[in-house]
């Protein structure tokens, strides 16, 4: 499979194509692009990648604005740090996307998905009378293979204004309190007080930086929806980490992270080798 990747920082794109081929090493990464002017002149001449991922915000605009000037009939994965619930709007106009930092697994799974909607879109058209062959047959000797507009791929121009309406609508304020029991009282926590946020004997607790566990009532990932990426960075399955607690980076074996909190955690809090560049970059941000 023939990859572009839009992206205009470097060790997000590398981060890409290190997971991209751990999942599969025959992944061949074309070209990665930096800007929506770069992305416009690729793309005007090149129809020969199998799937596009790219980034919302590059250096000089939105890359929805690519959709505007070349019409891209490729497959697109969006690879964003939008808020989840904003990013409703994509799965409403049926495009797939990934949160920074990717996870290996969400990758996986993104490309599964784009490898069912492949086999199901898996049939020619007839270019005399426009209808559809079955799958799996191949254009008549002769004839051109269809071209990505016959197959039906890409976004449309009024897709890209659906999805900017549907962001704007959806976007919202991250949660600034959090509600959560404590012995027999309602105690309102604000995000800014929570150190770090994990799973203890299968129940989600916030701990803050006065030391106090609250249990919380939401699974992990619906937790990390609602809070700023900018401030809290999901390290593993089991941690999401305020920045303002971290206190320590040590490197690990296989090019893991071991992070060292304030107040301590009782379990060793990991970043994978694969999530270690986004971290990095997440702290320098």
């Amino acid at each position: 499979m023939k990859v572009v990747i839009v992206e205009d920082e470097l060790s997000a794109s590398d981060n890409l194509t290190y997971l991209l081929r751990g999942i599969d090493p025959d992944i061949e990464v074309l070209k990665v692009i930096d800007s929506v002017k770069a992305a416009v002149s690729y793309f005007k001449t090149r129809d020969d990648a199998d799937l596009v991922f790219m980034d919302i915000h590059l250096a000089d605009g939105l890359s929805f604005e690519i959709f505007e000037k070349v019409r891209l009939t490729i497959p697109v994965i969006f690879t964003t740090a939008y808020n989840q619930y904003a990013l409703k709007a994509f799965k409403v106009n049926s495009i797939d996307y990934l949160l920074k930092p990717i996870d290996p697994d969400d990758l996986q799974q993104a490309l599964q998905q784009y490898h069912l909607q492949k086999d199901d879109a898996g049939r020619r058209i007839d270019p005399g009378s426009g209808e559809q062959a079955p799958s799996g047959e191949s254009a008549p000797s002769g004839e051109q293979a269809p071209s990505g507009e016959q197959r039906g791929q890409g976004i449309r121009p009024e897709q890209v204004s659906g999805l900017l309406e549907l962001l704007n609508q959806e976007t919202r304020a991250y949660k600034s309190t959090f509600l959560l029991a404590h012995r027999d009282e309602l105690v309102p926590v604000k995000t800014n007080q929570i150190a770090y946020i994990y799973i203890d004997t299968g129940v989600v607790k916030a701990m803050t930086f006065d030391k106090q566990a609250y249990a919380m009532d939401q699974k992990l990932e619906d937790v990390e929806a609602s809070l700023d990426p900018k401030r809290f960075f999901r390290a593993n399955r089991q941690f999401i980490i305020q920045r303002d607690a971290i206190s320590n980076i040590k490197y690990y074996f296989n090019g893991k992270l071991i992070l060292q909190v304030n107040p301590p955690s009782a379990e060793r809090i990991v970043v994978s080798k694969a999530k270690a560049p986004e971290f990095k970059e997440w702290m320098n941000s």
